[in-house]
């Protein structure tokens, strides 16, 4: 074992980091259930209080980052390395962020008739986001090798399937809409939920190169 595993083993630090990142983890899945009503809104006010609701766990989000990147500013000696922390927490804030403006667009662009590629992204999306919450919950037992890898390898999956489905999505919008407008606000709604997901891969990578450090 490494010196410096020993020392950090050794020496007390603080626990709170892996508290903090599990409710920045938790409200990437508060998120993600507000997003999956949006689809279902009747009317524009009702998409505006789903919206406005995404808005308060993005700010709620907002300040958990910040603990933690104060927290890392007062803490001698951290649980994981300050700058995987520091990456990890501002990776899930990525999320967060792309999250909250897919539900501003809904509204800005007051979109209607909500295409299934838009339901089928969400859905992705909120699965990604539920196995990185596992991942994260997984820091505290980071012997635990093959639960880690099986929730890298799903992130991974959801990707590659978000993938598919903007392609395909995109394909679609231009051979069967006609009015142009709609295809650059639907096309800006499909951009955002994939790119969330492709943020969700970069949030499990930094995983990964945590379970690597350690292993």
């Amino acid at each position: 074992m490494k010196i410096d595993k020993i020392l950090k083993m050794l020496l007390p630090h603080d626990e709170n980091f892996y508290n903090l990142l599990e409710e920045s983890a938790q409200n990437l899945i508060k998120a993600g259930k507000e997003l999956k009503t949006l689809p279902l809104c009747k009317t524009h006010a009702q998409r505006v209080e789903a919206a406005k609701r995404i808005k308060d766990i993005e700010h709620d989000g907002d300040n958990v980052t910040h603990k933690i990147f104060s927290e890392l500013n007062s803490t001698f000696v951290t649980p994981i390395d300050r700058e995987d922390i520091h990456e990890l927490a501002s990776a899930l804030d990525d999320i967060l962020d792309h999250i909250d403006g897919c539900a501003n667009r809904f509204v800005l662009y007051k979109i209607t008739r909500v295409p299934k590629a838009v339901v089928q992204l969400i859905d992705v999306l909120v699965l990604s986001m539920d196995e990185l919450k596992n991942g994260v919950h997984l820091l505290r037992n980071l012997n635990e090798v093959e639960k880690f890898k099986a929730s890298f390898t799903k992130v991974n999956q959801y990707e590659n399937e978000a993938d598919d489905i903007f392609d395909q999505a995109v394909a679609d919008l231009f051979d069967k809409e006609k009015d142009p407008v709609q295809i650059i606000k639907l096309k800006e709604v499909f951009v955002g939920l994939e790119t969330a997901t492709d943020k969700c891969e970069d949030a499990a990578n930094v995983l990964e190169g945590i379970l690597i450090k350690h292993n």
